[in-house]
Parts: structure tokens; C-alpha cells; sequence
């Protein structure tokens, strides 16, 4: 396997993981998007998670540089009591997967969360998971529910697969708010 690197998302990285978030927007059910984002968009949302103190990360090939994945944490929901926990999305290139790079992804993400003292992980996986659930299992996710004919892609109803993770302390002490 090639090498890979992961480092914190810059500004010239919208092009690169817009192209791989699209491919699944069109092809998957990760994502229930429909449509693709533009670049600019993509811009926008790598801004306003960063912006956010939140991780934004790329795995590149070392040496050569090509993006061959991206994730991310963001906010679970926009409430005072949920500020502690995360919602993670990660996505890998097509052709990529099952090397490594998802593995390396998540490994760094729930790293930098633990650092910037998040207490939970919440993942949000479209009809039930496949590779991503095997992924955030191998991960210490645990299943925490599940939504039936949750959203409607590709001409049927799709379940959502939801799988928490504890960070650093998860719930058995108050957060550290320093």
C-alpha cells in the first residue's frame, strides 16, 4: 500500500474533496444529498467547519499528493447541551477503499476530538452502513439505533444506521469546559 498522509484541510483541497463527495453523492447512499455541491460550496463548508474549531482532514498519498479521502467533525445539533458531542462524515476516493485510508481517518479524527476534549462521536450512516459501519466498529463504535425508511435516494426508502463512540472521558465525568 501506498503510504498515506493526513493533514488538516487547506483552502486548495475544495476541488479535490468536492470531486470525491460527489461520486457519492451521485452513486451512494452515504451521503442523501441528491445533488453535488459546487467548489464554492465546498469551500464554504470546509469554512464553516474549521471556522467551528472543528477537525477537517485529508489523506494524500505521500510523495505525490493526490487527496484520496476526507473527514471531518462537526456539531451534532446546535443546542448548549450538545457541545460536548460530535458527528463525524468521513469519505474515501473510489478504489481506494478497504487500504487504509478510511482506518487512518478516523484513527487521526477521533484523536484531534479527544485533544479538543469532545466527549462523544456520533456517526450517521445511510442505509445501515456497509463498509462505513465495519469501519466505525473496528473504531469502538457501538450501534446506538436505528431509523427505517428514514430518506428516500435511488428510488427507495433508506435506513439510518446511527453507532456512538465515547471520547476521552465519554460520560463518566462531567466535560472540562477550560
Amino acid at each position: 500500500m501506498t503510504t498515506i498522509r493526513i493533514r488538516e484541510a487547506r483552502g486548495g483541497d475544495a476541488q479535490a474533496i468536492r470531486d470525491i463527495y460527489a461520486a457519492s453523492v451521485e452513486t451512494e447512499t452515504a451521503s442523501w444529498e441528491t445533488v453535488p455541491p459546487d467548489v464554492t460550496e465546498m469551500n464554504r463548508r470546509i469554512g464553516r467547519i474549521t471556522g467551528g474549531g472543528y477537525p477537517f482532514l485529508v489523506a494524500e498519498e505521500e510523495g505525490t499528493g493526490p487527496i484520496r479521502g476526507f473527514a471531518y467533525a462537526g456539531p451534532f445539533r446546535d443546542r448548549a447541551a450538545y457541545a460536548w458531542s460530535v458527528e463525524d462524515s468521513i469519505y474515501v476516493a473510489e478504489g481506494m477503499r478497504g487500504r487504509g485510508v478510511g482506518s487512518a481517518l478516523l484513527s487521526a479524527l477521533i484523536e484531534r476530538c479527544e485533544a479538543l476534549g469532545y466527549r462523544q462521536m456520533l456517526a450517521v450512516l445511510g442505509d445501515s452502513g456497509g463498509g462505513s459501519r465495519a469501519l466505525h466498529a473496528r473504531h469502538g463504535f457501538k450501534e446506538a439505533g436505528r431509523l427505517p425508511d428514514f430518506g428516500w435516494k435511488h428510488g427507495a426508502w433508506r435506513e439510518l444506521l446511527l453507532m456512538q463512540r465515547p471520547l476521552g472521558g465519554g460520560g463518566s465525568a462531567p466535560p472540562d469546559p477550560s
